[in-house]
């Protein structure tokens, strides 16, 4: 079977598989000792690999490089009440990288998962 998924490097694996199936609707489809779980959300995997873990995905690059969290490419999840769900979010400890922008397609705002990768929230515009 065909599959597109989305990595990210995480300090801490267990707070993150907290934070996207407690606030952002993920569900744990994969956990594997030493630093390693699977997310899914409608057809989006999001693979989660600690930055200490023994996978391949973790070993430095040739020049010396270590993979790790952070940078501005993102995942974009869709809300129908991005008000509520950036209220909900600030009341839960979350941090925030902007305040919501209004552009062309929608609103949105860039949130940070307990690592520093970017989550956008997207409110589609009214057609």
């Amino acid at each position: 079977m065909d599959t597109a998924s989305v990595r990210y490097f995480v300090h801490d694996v267990d707070s993150s598989v907290g934070f996207y199936t407690g606030h952002l609707g993920f569900e744990v489809a994969f956990r594997a000792a030493g630093g390693f779980a699977v997310l899914s959300r409608g057809p989006l995997r999001l693979l989660l690999s600690a930055t200490g873990g023994s996978g391949g995905a973790t070993r430095p690059a040739a020049d010396g490089r270590r993979p790790g969290p952070g940078g501005w490419n993102r995942i974009q999840i869709s809300v129908d009440d991005l008000d509520g769900v950036v209220d909900e979010l600030r009341s839960a400890g979350a941090d925030f990288r902007n305040e919501i922008v209004v552009g062309n397609g929608g609103r949105q705002i860039l949130l940070d998962d307990p690592s520093g990768n970017p989550v956008e929230l997207f409110e589609p515009a009214a057609r």
